[in-house]
């Protein structure tokens, strides 16, 4: 069963929606962080990314910056900038684009189902974000931003959803990159855990280090808390397998491993049908598009399985680490070579190109995205895919719903 429970959350007063509301903290570098504060100082970046506001030493010593988080923070409160709701409450969160619309709900979502493996993951976690998302956390005594957890869509939470949208929102705006935000606040939230207690399984689709800082916050609570029901929960947004998007999550290299461009090619042939190309993103899985001296190449995957490939060796994100990057480019361990650059799919193919035209990387490779049907089958057989596999857009907004503990 998926257990959710309704959370009383802290969120901006409805005319500071649209400037609080900000980016994931993760998907944004430095310079971007300071240019979003020093437009907008009511950005959610202050509190997640407070570092951008600090300057030498400071910027690198966690207790300074923890303690910056926790005073903008209190200012927003204090400013009536963010605002408590009265009741706990389940929240129904709309992202729409002008090709794309997903709908789900927002609530707590229960840690021990997490570590059960009833909230199954796909990816692996690195200690050190783990660590400073936990101190951030404990810092805050809040979870400031959403998981991202989905599940196979059922026919009674559907509806749910849709009696729900028909109710005036909370915040209704469109942020500057065009996506349209809308939050409800549910009538009530018992059909709500009802429907989804009868979901036998939920999947992690984006933010792992998140959830996996929730569990380690938990843990250091427990021996100085008696009354653990807050840190027990973790906010997630909860939206529908079918309505999800991903995009491709692209790679560039920055050297050829000693090869020459002609070399390079020679070796992928013995893999991969070659051709010079126009085409810039792979049409079907098995497929990928390499950006090379300035000329487009199709490598099409021309291996014969003696056997069904698991669903690990199907992905193309693994055709490339396991035919290209690792044997022939020597990044055996794209986690931490410093050789490889990860592309965002948001950021197109023309990323790809500006990166080796400018001479910061030899070769970039546009890749077909991994698809939800593998993302469940992976997490369904308890196996992590390589790091960087899946990108979801459009992204969540961090800020508008926060769950203090």
């Amino acid at each position: 069963m998926a257990k959710i429970r309704p959370f009383r959350a802290l969120r901006p007063n409805p005319d500071a929606a649209c400037k609080v509301a900000c980016v994931p903290y993760d998907v944004v570098n430095d310079n971007e962080v300071r240019e979003y504060i020093s437009e907008n100082p009511l950005s959610f970046l202050r509190v997640t990314r407070p570092e951008a506001e600090l300057s030498g030493n400071d910027t690198t010593i966690p207790e300074r910056v923890f303690e910056q988080a926790r005073r903008n923070l209190q200012e927003f409160i204090d400013n009536g900038v963010l605002i408590n709701d009265p009741e706990p409450s389940i929240y129904i969160y709309r992202l729409a684009t002008d090709t794309h619309q997903q709908t789900g709900v927002v609530a707590c979502c229960s840690l021990d189902e997490y570590e059960n493996g009833l909230i199954r993951k796909h990816e692996n976690t690195r200690p050190d974000k783990v660590e400073d998302r936990t101190g951030h956390l404990l810092a805050l005594r809040a979870q400031t931003g959403l998981i991202l957890l989905t599940y196979r869509g059922t026919d009674p939470i559907k509806q749910l959803t849709a009696d729900a949208v028909s109710a005036d929102p909370l915040y209704d705006f469109r942020a500057a990159d065009g996506v349209r935000h809308t939050i409800w606040r549910a009538a009530a939230a018992e059909p709500w855990t009802e429907s989804f207690s009868r979901v036998p399984t939920m999947y992690i689709a984006d933010g792992h280090h998140r959830i996996e800082s929730a569990a380690a916050a938990r843990r250091t609570l427990t021996a100085n808390q008696s009354n653990r029901s807050d840190c027990d929960f973790v906010i997630a947004g909860i939206f529908p397998a079918e309505d999800l998007r991903i995009l491709a999550y692209n790679r560039a290299v920055r050297d050829l491993n000693g090869l020459e461009p002609a070399e390079l090619l020679d070796r992928l042939r013995k893999t991969f049908i070659v051709s010079e190309t126009d085409q810039k993103e792979p049409k079907v899985h098995g497929e990928i598009c390499m950006y090379l001296g300035g000329t487009w190449y199709r490598l099409f995957f021309n291996v014969q399985y003696y056997r069904q490939p698991d669903p690990i060796e199907r992905l193309d994100v693994s055709i490339l680490q396991d035919n290209v990057l690792g044997p022939l480019l020597g990044i055996t361990d794209p986690r931490t070579d410093s050789r490889i650059v990860f592309v965002g799919g948001g950021r197109g193919t023309s990323e790809l190109e500006r990166l080796v035209d400018s001479g910061e990387a030899a070769a970039a490779f546009s890749l077909f995205p991994t698809s939800m049907d593998d993302l469940l089958a992976v997490s369904d057989a308890n196996e992590i895919m390589p790091p960087k596999s899946t990108w979801f857009e459009p992204k969540l907004k961090d800020g508008l719903l926060v769950h203090e503990i």
